[in-house]
Order: structure tokens, then C-alpha cells, then sequence
């Protein structure tokens, strides 16, 4: 691996995977900017309902594919309706928070939106079933996806100028896209496989909207079997895994990726604190132990430690919606002090 490679982030590097509990964007923007000086990203708040889930706020970028909330989730409508209008509300309320305290912000910033494969496993067609049923369907989605999040990007870009935007793309359903177990909308039956070849293109297309708008695409996958080299044949400039998922017959598929320059996110704090009230601390008072995971696989890999704090940005393992304000501050926290421990003790 290159000493000169360049990476999105700084060394050092930590951020969030996306989510926060709450329901104030002002206060999550100051909290993320606050706790991730190195990478913040923008703040994901789902606890508003409608709209603001991973799914609804990205189907709402989508140009010329109107969706709306049914009983069984999101679906393709004919026209544009109220749940798009809350999508699109609680994302310009979102930037206007971002606008208002974090403008003047220069340096290498986040930003989260579901990918294509993962609105074609969530968003059902008009005849109810998944629009993964439906290779054309999965064709218009993925250049509308395209085009959406080129213009979203822009969107970000004008209101933190300064801002060097990398671009998440949250696949969770790939792995179950590729292994033939979504189901069909009865239950009853799961929809065919998708071959990697086809997964690989229609990921391509949106990797490539996005560095054609000037950002920097990377690729989160937290559930088991993250297919890390089609990930990287797409295109991703880095991969954000959950650490604790990867497993052996994974090491080659990373070694090859980092070889090739490509950086890694890895998720290595859990970010639950069972819905305690209380801020369980213990298990992140350590930053050196905490990140020792990382550090052994850097070691099993054979890559040199004085490119480990360069080549991997430290993270929570998945979303912090699910935890209490405490925890996910805590946890913040100490991705920062674990990345730091990277830096300034590599062996």
C-alpha cells in the first residue's frame, strides 16, 4: 500500500454510522460536530415517524418515482402525496439546522443515503411486491436514485461550502438480495437471487453519480456477509462494516481491498445500552482495549501500524437510534479516543 494513499478523512478519524435518538436536528447537528472534529457526518433522526427512517428519506430524493406509506411499508404511488411532503420536510429542516451551526465548517464531512438494493428489498411496486421482483423496475430506481442523490449532494454542498463530502450508501439488504431470502409480499416465498454481476452495475450507477457530483462514495453494510469485493468492484472509495460480523473467509476480500487503497469504517462499539436510563460507561473506558480488535486484524492482514490510523476511521458498529442520549454521546466519544489511540500507539 501507498504511504502517499489519500483518503477521504484525516488520520485519526472517527465518526457516527448515521443515526442519533431524538427528535431536534439542532441539537444533533451540535452534538455530531461537537463529538467528531476529524469526520461528522449529517445527523439521521428516525424518531420522527414518517419520513425520517432510512428508507423514506432517501425515497424521497428519488426523481419521477413518487412513494407513500402503506400499512405494509413503503410504496411506488402515482403522484407525489403527504408522506413525500414530511420526507422532504424533515430533510430541509435538517440542513437548515446543518446551515445554522456547522456553515463555516471546512475539512471531510459524511453524509448517509439507502442504496439502491435496499429500497429494491424495502419499496413495493404499485402491484405490491418488492421492486426487486422487477429487473426494470431495479434498472428505473437505480437512475432515479442516481440523479436524486447527484442533486441532494449539491443540496449539502451549498449549504456547508467548505465541506470535502464523502457519500455513505447503506446497503443492509445486499447480503440477502444476493442470497435469495427476501421475501415475496405473501411471506410465503422469497424473490430469485440477484447474480453478483447485476448487483455489481447497479451499485456502480449510483457510485458513480456520486463521484461524477464531486463526493466520495463509500459503502455501509452491517449485517453478515458484506460482499466486500463486489462493494469495491462497484466503486466504493471505502467500506463501513460492523467489525464484530466479519469474519475469517473475510480477511483475503480486506487485505486485497486495502491493498488496492481502499479505506475502512469499522464499527466496533456497541450502540445500545438496553433502553437504560443510565450511561454505561465501563465498557468504554479503555480506547487502547476497544480498538485492540482492530488493531489484531490490522496485524493479521500484514499492513505496516504506522498505516493504520490513516487507512480506518473508527465507528460505532450500526446506527445509534436505538440508544438513550447518554449512550450515544458516550459512545461518540470514545470512537474519537479510540482513533486517536490508533495514532498514537500503532503497535
Amino acid at each position: 500500500m501507498s504511504e502517499q494513499r489519500e483518503y477521504p478523512w484525516g488520520p485519526a478519524a472517527a465518526t457516527g454510522v448515521g443515526s442519533l435518538p431524538g427528535e431536534d436536528p439542532a441539537e444533533a447537528v451540535r452534538i455530531v460536530f461537537g463529538e467528531l472534529p476529524e469526520l461528522p457526518h449529517l445527523p439521521e433522526l428516525p424518531a420522527r415517524g414518517v419520513g425520517a427512517d432510512m428508507v423514506g428519506r432517501t425515497a424521497g430524493m428519488l426523481v419521477e418515482i413518487p412513494v407513500e406509506v402503506r400499512p405494509s411499508g413503503w410504496r411506488v404511488a402515482d403522484r407525489p402525496g403527504r408522506d413525500l411532503a414530511r420526507a422532504a420536510s424533515h430533510l430541509g429542516r435538517d440542513l437548515d439546522a446543518l446551515e445554522e451551526h456547522a456553515g463555516t465548517y471546512t475539512g471531510p464531512m459524511k453524509i448517509q443515503v439507502a442504496g439502491v438494493w435496499t429500497l429494491a428489498a424495502t419499496v413495493e411496486g404499485r402491484s405490491g411486491d418488492r421492486l426487486l421482483a422487477d429487473g426494470g423496475a431495479v434498472r428505473d430506481l437505480a437512475a432515479s436514485l442516481a440523479e436524486g442523490v447527484a442533486a441532494h449532494i449539491e443540496r449539502v454542498r451549498r449549504r456547508v461550502p467548505g465541506a470535502r463530502l464523502l457519500v455513505q450508501v447503506d446497503e443492509p439488504a445486499l447480503p440477502g438480495v444476493l442470497a435469495g431470502t427476501v421475501p415475496t409480499a405473501s411471506g410465503f416465498g422469497r424473490l430469485r437471487a440477484v447474480p453478483e454481476p447485476d448487483a455489481e452495475d447497479a451499485l456502480r450507477t449510483l457510485l458513480d453519480a456520486v463521484r461524477a457530483a464531486g463526493a466520495a462514495p463509500a459503502v455501509h453494510c452491517c449485517a453478515p456477509g458484506a460482499p466486500i469485493g463486489l462493494l469495491r468492484g462497484a466503486g466504493a472509495d471505502a467500506l463501513s462494516l460492523d467489525l464484530s460480523l466479519v469474519r475469517r473467509a473475510d480477511y483475503d476480500a480486506i487485505g486485497a481491498a486495502v491493498e488496492a487503497g481502499t479505506g475502512f469504517l469499522l464499527g466496533v462499539f456497541p450502540g445500545t445500552d438496553g433502553g437504560d436510563t443510565r450511561v454505561r460507561t465501563a465498557d468504554l473506558s479503555d480506547p487502547a482495549a476497544n480498538v485492540s480488535v482492530i488493531r489484531e486484524l490490522w496485524r493479521r492482514l500484514g499492513f505496516a501500524p504506522d498505516q493504520l490510523a490513516r487507512a480506518v476511521a473508527v465507528t460505532p458498529a450500526c446506527g445509534l437510534a436505538g440508544a438513550s442520549p447518554g449512550r450515544a454521546r458516550a459512545v461518540l466519544a470514545a470512537c474519537v479516543r479510540g482513533a486517536r489511540a490508533l495514532r498514537d500507539a500503532p503497535e
